[in-house]
């Protein structure tokens, strides 16, 4: 899974037609994509019917022989239903095409307008993850820690974490299979995510992570993936945000800084150290 909660693994054998599901892929599909894609379709649809234009010269008033950058124009000024008049169809077959372009050109802004609404109302939670989680010990146990931080103003209320890892494991008939193991949390559940979060895993006798090290970790190909749900009180609407740590990821021995600062104003917390590691000594 990469940082942002997305699966990394490619699927072999399934049939995917990106134009049946084209919809969900251009709501997953981040802005700095989105805009550019769009951009390039809507010059490909105006391109087109500037062809479509040229085949009859005598199909636009106004427009230079032969300078298709007339004809182009007169098709964005057709597609968006502009009309400056400069241009004006003067042939039937040229007030055939521009009936097409303007009937293509309204389907086109009421599906980007709905587009444009379901990206921008579509509620996220901005958590911020350490970019690291640490196993260590707290009050004189064996623990696994990783923090979070409300990265808006808004408070979550009624927010859950779950902590799951992922593994190798060989079954009794020596087949090799991904499981799911869930990691328990001493409290997976706070009224109100208002700024950090520190949710901690006992490593007892019935944790999986139970005698485990960073090699045989790293051999089974663990991950470990943090899921936090809740209500933002702005959007009154349920979010969500995902994270996950490779072996690599976890640093051992060690213990998160302190981010509860004493400043000339009281107590604040500091974001600025929330990756901030520190080693423990056993």
């Amino acid at each position: 899974m990469s940082r942002d909660g997305r699966p990394t693994l490619r699927r072999a054998g399934a049939q995917r037609n990106a134009l049946r599901d084209l919809y969900f892929s251009l709501l997953r599909m981040p802005w700095t994509r989105l805009i550019p894609f769009l951009f390039l379709v809507y010059m490909g649809i105006v391109a087109c019917f500037a062809l479509l234009y040229a085949l009859d010269r005598d199909a636009i008033a106004g427009v230079r022989p032969g300078h298709f950058g007339d004809v182009f124009f007169f098709s964005v000024e057709t597609f968006a239903t502009i009309g400056y008049g400069a241009f004006v169809p003067k042939s039937l077959y040229a007030h055939i095409v521009v009936t097409v372009e303007a009937f293509i050109g309204m389907l086109a802004v009421a599906m980007l307008a709905g587009l444009a609404f379901a990206k921008f109302s579509r509620p996220t939670a901005r958590v911020i993850f350490s970019n690291r989680a640490v196993i260590g010990a707290l009050d004189r146990q064996r623990v696994l820690m990783i923090r979070m931080a409300n990265g808006r103003e808004s408070n979550v209320i009624d927010a859950r974490v779950y902590v799951t890892m992922l593994r190798d494991e060989r079954t009794a008939e020596g087949g090799l299979m991904r499981r799911f193991r869930d990691l328990q949390l001493e409290r997976s559940w706070t009224p109100v995510f208002a700024l950090t979060w520190l949710a901690v895993h006992v490593i007892d006798e019935a944790s999986p992570l139970y005698g485990s090290t960073p090699a045989a970790l790293a051999a089974s190909n663990a991950e470990i993936v943090v899921t936090v749900g809740g209500t933002d009180v702005i959007y009154a609407q349920s979010v969500q945000a995902q994270f996950s740590y490779l072996a690599s990821e976890i640093v051992w021995n060690a213990r998160f800084a302190d981010v509860i600062e004493d400043g000339p104003e009281g107590r604040h917390v500091n974001y600025d150290r929330l990756h901030d590691v520190e080693p423990q000594v056993k």
